[in-house]
């Protein structure tokens, strides 16, 4: 199992040195989100000081881009990394891309396929010298200058993953991605019943093999030497929790787990600004299905064996134990 680290957004200067510390402990990948700022900015100042771990947007948002643009961007990184950039996208939800980006929210399963579809061609142009004639629903793109095609990009095309948190865009990556990012709102049973079967129907679609498909499953994960840590780190991941059950669009999960009466009440208290209110709701139970808390020495053996359906980790970490703890975590999932 492939272990990732996390690019704080607080840490933008300093991202390259954080990469390269990431490295050193022995992590396999770092990624980079979408929040205060661009994702894609970090992973280049990680690019120039790291020699071997992969570079991943986790994600980036497709819709508030097109796929020229997200083409040129991730063609750059894969050139800086010499091959290690994985571009990661996801779909975010219709209130951010259209009153935060004033861009436009349609079908977002079949344009995101075609997002997909789109940049590939525009790679193919670059690569193949496959003449650039793409015409979708949604994306046309059909003007390709010698002055503007970069040339031959010697590590290759990126790797492209997809965050899909219900069966139709997982259905998506199963299609068109070379990965899957399951949401940190997860639980291994939701992935088998749910996740599991629609990216392999996605694959078949695309007439490809669903184990060439590499899952990459974000954990939440509580550290502490102690009870008394345990339970402070369990405490600050119930707000996480809440926060994400909150969402409308993640409603699916708690339904599967029986706990969909809970998400318009988090709803109503997120609106009413009640945040803790709604980390209340968030039960032990709850805590114990989503995420993994524990002893370093436990925490590794839960990861180990909650998360056998994926070949990567990135660990959501709220840590009370002190650094030292966090590498013994990721020393034993090595080992």
């Amino acid at each position: 199992m492939k272990i990732d680290a996390a690019l704080l957004q607080t840490e933008l200067e300093a991202s390259g040195r954080i990469a390269k510390e990431y490295e050193d402990q022995g992590y396999d990948g770092v990624l980079s989100f979408e929040g205060t700022h661009d994702p894609f900015l970090p992973l280049a100042l990680a690019a120039a000081l790291t020699e071997r771990i992969d570079l991943i947007t986790g994600i980036a948002i497709a819709f508030a881009r097109n796929p020229m643009v997200v083409a040129y961007m991730a063609n750059d990184l894969q050139l800086l990394s010499k091959g290690r950039f994985v571009l990661g996208l996801g779909s975010q939800i219709r209130p951010h891309i259209e009153k935060r980006f004033s861009e436009t929210w349609s079908r977002p399963n079949a344009r995101m396929r075609e997002f997909v579809q789109a940049i590939r061609a525009i790679w193919r142009c670059w690569n193949e010298g496959e003449r650039l004639q793409f015409r979708g629903e949604f994306y046309t793109h059909t003007l390709m200058s010698p002055f503007f095609s970069p040339s031959k990009n010697p590590f290759g095309v990126p790797r492209i993953a997809l965050a899909g948190f219900g069966p139709g865009m997982i259905r998506v990556a199963g299609e068109v991605a070379d990965g899957w990012i399951v949401h940190p709102l997860h639980s291994p049973d939701f992935v088998r019943v749910v996740g599991l079967p629609a990216l392999a129907e996605g694959a078949s679609r695309g007439g490809r093999d669903p184990k060439g498909v590499e899952i990459s499953a974000q954990t939440i994960t509580m550290i502490g030497a102690n009870d008394e840590q345990i339970e402070r780190a369990r405490q600050k991941a119930r707000a996480q929790m809440s926060f994400y059950g909150s969402t409308p669009a993640y409603k699916i999960f708690l339904d599967h787990h029986g706990w969909g009466d809970l998400q318009p009440e988090l709803n109503r208290l997120s609106k009413e600004g009640k945040w803790l209110d709604m980390t209340r709701l968030i039960t032990d139970e709850m805590v114990d299905v989503v995420g993994v808390s524990g002893t370093p020495d436990q925490v590794a053996k839960r990861i180990r064996e909650r998360n056998a359906f994926a070949q990567r980790t990135t660990m959501v970490v709220y840590n009370e134990a002190g650094p030292d703890a966090l590498q013994e975590v990721v020393r034993k999932l090595r080992g």
